[in-house]
């Protein structure tokens, strides 16, 4: 699947505003905890990948993300599946992975039509508003980020303020400053 994405600063209690007028749906509350993991190999870092362990709620989440598929979105290949956390964490050490950071988030999840609404609180980094919608690898996301952008519109949020940076490289970036 590729996740079609595009994350921007927001003060979120106006963008609950805006969602509660346009009858968007909250779907639930998450706080998410993820470690991120650095590959023996290839430094994810240069290769624009991700692999981490999302904890939600004792829940575990292996996620693999691949390189960005443009220059103003988030647009990816995403692979997840359910895990155990404390063995996959142990699988991957063995295998000369090692962990190389860990960002701590509040999340609420809204759906507006098709597309999914993230209100990101982020230890440390502050707020932000995620849109995304999935698609399937064979279909073109080009029209799908036109459509995440006119809808951002409502919100103030245009083009030029998207963030492609993760939010792990800004955890990182915030503590070599």
């Amino acid at each position: 699947m590729i996740e079609v994405e595009i994350k921007a600063k927001a003060d979120l209690s106006k963008v609950r505003l805006i969602l509660e007028n346009i009858r968007a749906v909250k779907i639930r509350v998450e706080d998410q905890s993820d470690t991120y993991f650095a590959a023996p190999y290839r430094d994810f870092a240069k290769t624009d990948e991700a692999l981490r362990i999302r904890n939600l709620d004792g829940r575990a989440v292996l996620t693999y993300k691949g390189p960005k598929l443009d220059s103003v979105s988030k647009t990816r290949k995403e692979f997840e599946t359910v895990v155990d956390e404390k063995n996959t964490t142990e699988i991957l050490h063995a295998l000369g992975f090692s962990e190389a950071g860990a960002v701590r988030k509040s999340r609420e999840v809204f759906r507006a039509g098709d597309i999914t609404v993230c209100l990101d609180s982020v230890e440390g980094l502050g707020e932000f508003l995620e849109v995304e919608i999935v698609v399937e690898e064979e279909q073109e996301p080009g029209p799908i980020r036109l459509k995440l952008f006119e809808f951002l519109k409502q919100f103030g949020i245009s083009e030029e303020d998207s963030i492609r940076t993760s939010y792990l490289e800004m955890v990182l970036e915030k503590l070599n400053t």
